[in-house]
């Protein structure tokens, strides 16, 4: 038995951020019922497929229900609204002022179910200058400053190959949920959540926008110290076209990789301060790690204390034998990351089918 067994929630967000947040209450228990329009969750139809399911639809909705329902109208209103009486839980990731229009706005749920948390996902937030303006997850992050660190040698911004604004908005809104939860035990009342993917993302950059914070100039991937401006948390491409990373600064890092490499005398610039200073060790780690084939790199630094990786692809990094050992793969379903020690609890793999809530 799940720990959120008895919760029930009604999920009326699709794509990503509502869907993370609501599966992983699914995941531990919570009866999710996903209502759905007609065409279904866009993300249903989004291959590639197995045994019949998206398995981006499959790993984001497994464990809920569905429901078909049309909210514009009475009937499906009526609906709505019963569903809304016996709940605990209201996510929608519509744009602000849609629910309302719809007569499902925070007053009206309130009214139906005092006790609901209800959270309302969106791009900008129910209110400001942005809340109105239509965005996805690459959007978000241009505007909130990431998409400018998030750019190659030559400086030009890359299309991000994590969507960490929907990301971050599904776990502060999981957060948020369980909060107002536990608040309602004191209380007795529900709560009105407002997340925002702009808003759920900027705190991801405190580390390195520390400088902007402060009236200062901008940070550039070359002189920060986790972007590419230091020689011990960077990429390098080897003999055979692949890549390995250094993930780790601390100088007993560097101590052991450069004294196996023969040149303990450029241990002093791993410990410089990011930017131009590293310059001559990163130069140095790039014409060396072009010496040996990726493999090689792995068999060298096999015995050696250094926060060293090599760049997996996703087929190679779910071959990984530690993917088996802890049980993260079930099929083409990811396993819940959220674990609870001396606990066996099992969620379920299944996908629902549209409409198919009891």
């Amino acid at each position: 038995m799940g720990k959120l067994s008895g919760i029930r929630v009604i999920d009326l967000s699709m794509f990503l951020p509502g869907p993370m947040l609501t599966v992983m209450m699914a995941d531990q228990g919570a009866d999710v019922i996903k209502v759905e329009p007609a065409a279904g969750d866009p993300a249903r139809t989004q291959g590639p497929f197995e045994d019949g399911h998206s398995i981006w639809f499959a790993n984001l909705n497994r464990g809920k229900a569905s429901v078909v329902l049309d909210l514009k109208s009475e009937a499906g209103k009526a609906a709505l609204a019963d569903l809304i009486r016996g709940a605990d839980v209201f996510v929608e990731g519509f744009r602000p002022g849609v629910m309302a229009r719809l007569g499902f706005g925070w007053d009206d749920v309130r009214a139906l179910n005092p006790r609901i948390v209800y959270c309302s996902i969106s791009a900008f937030g129910q209110h400001g200058a942005l809340a109105h303006h239509p965005a996805h997850d690459m959007a978000v992050q241009a505007l909130a400053g990431f998409l400018s660190v998030n750019d190659g040698p030559d400086g030009t911004p890359a299309v991000p190959g994590v969507p960490a604004a929907d990301v971050a908005a599904g776990l502060t809104g999981l957060a948020a949920v369980l909060m107002a939860l536990i608040g309602r035990e004191k209380s007795g009342q529900g709560d009105h959540i407002d997340i925002a993917m702009f808003d759920s993302l900027l705190p991801w950059g405190a580390h390195i926008a520390g400088s902007a914070l402060a009236g200062g100039p901008a940070p550039k991937s070359n002189n920060q110290r986790s972007l590419g401006g230091a020689a011990f948390y960077n990429v390098y491409e080897t003999e055979d076209g692949r890549h390995v990373v250094l993930g780790g600064r601390e100088i007993k890092f560097a101590r052991a990789l450069l004294t196996a490499l023969g040149r303990p005398d450029l241990i002093v610039l791993a410990d410089a301060a990011a930017g131009p200073a590293q310059a001559p060790l990163i130069a140095f780690l790039r014409e060396t790690f072009r010496t040996r084939s990726r493999d090689e790199w792995d068999a060298f630094m096999a015995d050696l204390d250094v926060a060293y990786a090599p760049v997996l692809d996703f087929a190679e990094a779910f071959a990984q034998p530690h993917i088996a050992e802890r049980g993260l793969l079930n099929g083409v379903h990811i396993a819940p990351a959220i674990r609870f020690a001396g606990e066996t609890y099992t969620p379920s793999p299944v996908p629902p089918l549209q409409g198919d809530a009891p």
